[in-house]
């Protein structure tokens, strides 16, 4: 979902409907940071070039990729705005650790899927010492 698009319905500058969304099954992947989609996810939700970053892919292959933000991710009751890389084409897209970090989400191994933590079922906890 395009963040900027929620904040001005929020705003009433924009109706509800106009904001930019879309519905994706997405490729849970530990061994990325940052939340990656496709340049035709990109398109669809015009979310805003943030700039470019030097990135290496789990391939070995190193180049530039535009990172855009903000994005928001719902999943279940979490929410998470991050930012995210933008592969080429219609690469498959994948949610990286640091959105999961953020919304208390975890891999069950059995079941290979997304959940809440269990810990935490209604709201993430963040504990300060």
């Amino acid at each position: 979902m395009n963040a900027d698009d929620l904040s001005e319905a929020r705003k009433h500058r924009i109706g509800e409907e106009e904001v930019r969304r879309m519905n994706i099954n997405i490729l849970v992947d530990t061994g990325s940071f940052l939340l990656a989609i496709n340049e035709n996810i990109q398109s669809q939700l015009q979310i805003p070039f943030m700039e470019k970053r030097t990135l290496q892919l789990a391939n070995g292959h190193i180049d530039e990729y535009d990172i855009v933000s903000p994005v928001e991710l719902r999943f279940k009751n979490r929410r998470v705005i991050c930012s995210a890389v933008v592969l080429t084409g219609d690469t498959e897209p994948l949610l990286g650790v640091l959105p999961l970090e953020e919304m208390d989400v975890l891999i069950h191994p059995t079941r290979q899927e997304l959940i809440v933590n269990p810990e935490h079922p209604y709201r993430s906890v963040l504990k300060l010492k």
